[in-house]
């Protein structure tokens, strides 16, 4: 049966705007309070989902959240009617509301974490809800990932859903921004990769000194657990709390896999010899050859790697089993970066192609083409069980450009945050976006 690497890219919401939220996130925390166009947010996302579906490759829609989340505001208690809420909390406490409006959720690479049916005990698809606890604006965000994930894969004879780990420091999960899996083929058996920034009940592990370690050892194994892996398919690194402290947030943005290869930068992990050995020596045993294109700090440095955003990529297999990557333009735009991905190209490794895309309004923010998708292996029977209409074709794409057109403003500033026609907007575009791809109900649970 032929299976298939499924991105689901997340349709970025009617309030993005640049609140500087992601402590340890140099991009959102340099940006903060500059003007978004949400406009042109989503429409740069939606023409990289185009463009790959024209390409050959299986894409799909996330949707947005709705905001302001009126409900967390309620329970921060601001109180009276929903425009009562925004009006008060912006008066008394306008960081909240701030970070009650952020549309993160585009970012669904941090959505959940997906095991694909050949590797978990039942044969089923999993799909585990990140509890993101580690951000106040982003751990609002699960209750409604997993209302829009069960409304996409919603056939539970093919695919089983968990509630997102307890929300405790302890089980910090950021999903599948430090998550990858290593195959011989995207129907096989494979390796799945949990990458952990510190453990929280070992003081053996080290962990960074200036930035926020989001992602603990614990959550990693509990979800390993969940989704019914064997042993001998899960390797777990942990990343290095040196380049933690630079800005590498989630490991996501210093490495990169797909199908045999690893991509990732010199000082990506701790005992960088002893994962790659293992994780070479467990893909061998389910028949796999495993590959390592290490970037040298000699040549791109961890800060080069972060300004750029060169890990944060998307690494896809052609046809003819080379691979294409496709890069932010910030990858163009550094020197040292793209005399690299020249010289890779020219060289007949496994990297054949680059392809840039303008993110601006994403990477600004601190999201690049890898934060934007969540990837789901699925074979034939399972994508024929997935919501036909969240997959990405020529008609939705120009219906979501029309949708966006009609509801989306094309500046968003701090103080228009304040304005609770922001919420009225959103309500009414979800509304009309729920009919496009067929979710339901799945916000109705957020209105009082």
């Amino acid at each position: 049966m032929n299976a298939f690497e499924v991105n689901f890219d997340g349709l970025v919401g009617p309030t993005h705007n640049y609140g500087g939220l992601s402590y340890g996130n140099v991009a959102s925390q340099s940006n903060s309070q500059v003007a978004s166009n949400p406009r042109e947010a989503a429409k740069q996302g939606l023409a990289k989902m185009k463009a790959l579906k024209d390409l050959g490759f299986q894409q799909g829609v996330l949707a947005p959240q709705e905001r302001p989340d009126v409900n967390a505001l309620r329970a921060l208690g601001f109180g009276g009617t929903d425009a009562q809420v925004i009006s008060k909390a912006a008066k008394e406490a306008m960081p909240l509301l701030v970070a009650c409006s952020s549309a993160s959720s585009m970012w669904t690479a941090n959505a959940a974490t997906v095991s694909p049916s050949a590797d978990t005990a039942d044969g089923k698809v999993h799909f585990t809800a990140a509890n993101l606890n580690c951000k106040f604006h982003r751990s609002i965000e699960h209750p409604l990932t997993s209302r829009i994930l069960q409304a996409m894969f919603a056939n539970d004879s093919h695919f089983a859903h968990h509630a997102a780990l307890p929300a405790v420091a302890q089980f910090g999960d950021e999903g599948a921004a430090n998550h990858t899996r290593f195959c011989n083929g995207y129907g096989n058996a494979g390796v799945e990769f949990f990458v952990f920034g510190r453990s929280a009940f070992d003081p053996r592990y080290p962990a960074p000194q200036r930035y926020p370690a989001r992602q603990t050892l614990e959550a990693s194994q509990a979800v390993a657990r969940l989704h019914g892996l064997n042993e001998g398919g899960v390797v777990y690194a942990q990343q290095n709390p040196a380049v933690i402290d630079q800005g590498v947030f989630h490991n996501d943005v210093i490495a990169v896999g797909n199908a045999e290869l690893l991509f990732h930068h010199e000082e990506a992990f701790l005992d960088t010899d002893k994962v790659l050995d293992e994780l070479r020596n467990k893909l061998a045993a389910v028949g796999g050859q495993f590959a390592s294109l290490c970037v040298p700090s000699a040549e791109v440095s961890v800060q080069d790697a972060v300004q750029s955003y060169l890990f944060n990529s998307q690494l896809l297999s052609r046809p003819d089993g080379r691979m294409l990557l496709v890069v932010p333009d910030e990858c163009r735009q550094n020197a040292n970066v793209w005399a690299y991905l020249q010289a890779q190209m020219a060289s007949n490794g496994p990297i054949a192609e680059v392809k840039v895309f303008e993110l601006k309004q994403s990477m600004q923010n601190g999201g690049g083409p890898a934060c934007l998708r969540l990837r789901v292996a699925l074979n034939e029977q399972e994508l024929a069980a997935v919501n036909p209409n969240v997959l990405m074709s020529d008609s939705l794409h120009d219906t979501l450009v029309a949708w966006v057109d009609k509801h989306y403003r094309d500046r968003l500033s701090e103080a228009d945050l304040a304005d609770p026609q922001l919420l009225v907007e959103c309500r009414s575009a979800l509304d009309e976006l729920t009919q496009i791809l067929a979710l339901g109900s799945v916000y109705s649970f957020q209105r009082v």
